[in-house]
């Protein structure tokens, strides 16, 4: 009896081991799981699409949409990453497309989040003209914590830009903060000036202030190219030199306004994204302006379903790379062609009234 109570004994405590070690294998690998899964959500982290409810609807599912690209690295990086970068930037100029709500939220998002890292750069629109100065002075004297009705101040249903409401959320953002708002474009009369004489037409003290020369002969032809493709081949030749010339003042003034209100802490920028990209749009004439200054470019860029890498969409920019520094991958506004879009507004100014 002892001999067999002995037996079942050994037997039990032997179960009792072979149950202890397969618990303790299978807490081993549960290890090396968690272990795994914990490395590929740190990696995934580092280029994880933004958490975004898109307004604009076209190719929301495209697998572009929400990611960032560092161009110069040639890799995706994380939106905290994205920031991080632009707190350290002295200069951060946010290239939209003018109807796409997305760009816009975003452009808002991202001032915001350098204001809570601390940066109290001043705020400049493209949009705004230096003859809006003193509108923009008289309505923050008396509501200077209040955008609302800073469109209204300056007439911006009239200028032919999209609803303030897009803009509104990014400038109230920089009166949050206490933080300038400042109109930077080329005044009506410079523009008007450059458009009948060419570059000239601003006269010397201007050019001297922006620090102005002619573009070089391969910069100017990227332009003219640019411009007679983006307006359909439906603007002569002659007109689309004279674009060229106040595109190249615009950005020149737009970078003079930009390093003036931007002394005490930098500035932001918000344009299209043809005025911010680093080969011949505002980057090239602020580093005239604030030699030595750090200037991020980032571009809010809607996707193609046929364009699924970021070097795809160089060509758009008539670029063999981007022309920015990063690039924001977002939906499309809508799937309409920008030619037939252009034509119909044309067709609508000529038409007698």
């Amino acid at each position: 009896m002892r001999t067999l109570a002995l037996a079942r004994c050994c037997s039990s405590a032997c179960l009792r081991l072979d149950v202890l070690a397969r618990v303790f294998l299978l807490a081993r690998v549960f290890s090396v799981v968690a272990t795994i899964v914990g490395v590929l959500v740190v990696v995934g982290g580092c280029t994880k699409r933004s958490s975004i409810e898109w307004e604009s609807a076209v190719e929301k599912a495209h697998p572009l949409v929400g990611r960032i690209w560092d161009v110069q690295a040639g890799a995706f990086i994380a939106e905290d990453t994205l920031v991080a970068r632009l707190v350290a930037s002295k200069f951060v100029l946010l290239g939209e497309r003018h109807d796409n709500p997305d760009h816009h939220a975003l452009q808002a998002k991202l001032m915001r989040a350098m204001v809570e890292a601390g940066r109290r750069p001043a705020l400049g629109f493209e949009m705004l003209a230096t003859d809006d100065a003193p509108a923009i002075v008289r309505y923050l004297a008396r509501s200077p914590k209040d955008a609302t009705g800073l469109g209204d101040a300056v007439n911006w249903s009239r200028s032919g830009w999209p609803e303030w409401r897009y803009y509104q959320p990014i400038a109230q953002a920089a009166l949050d903060a206490n933080v300038p708002i400042v109109a930077t474009n080329l005044s009506r009369a410079a523009t008007e000036a450059v458009r009948r004489n060419g570059l000239p037409g601003l006269g010397p003290t201007l050019t001297t202030q922006l620090r102005l020369a002619e573009p070089a002969p391969e910069t100017r032809l990227a332009m003219t190219r640019e411009l007679r493709e983006s307006h359909c081949g439906q603007v002569p030749d002659n007109t689309i030199d004279r674009m060229a010339d106040i595109q190249w003042a615009r950005d020149a003034r737009i970078a003079a306004s930009l390093a003036r209100g931007g002394q005490r802490d930098g500035g932001v920028l918000i344009a299209g994204a043809g005025h911010v990209r680093r080969d011949r749009g505002v980057p090239l004439h602020l580093a005239l302006q604030a030699p030595g200054a750090t200037i991020a470019s980032v571009a809010f860029v809607e996707v193609d379903a046929a364009a699924t890498k970021p070097g795809d969409y160089a060509q758009r920019f008539g670029s063999d790379t981007l022309p920015f520094d990063y690039v924001w991958f977002t939906p499309k506004v809508d799937e309409a062609d920008p030619c037939e879009k252009l034509k119909k507004a044309i067709e609508t100014e000529t038409t007698p009234k």
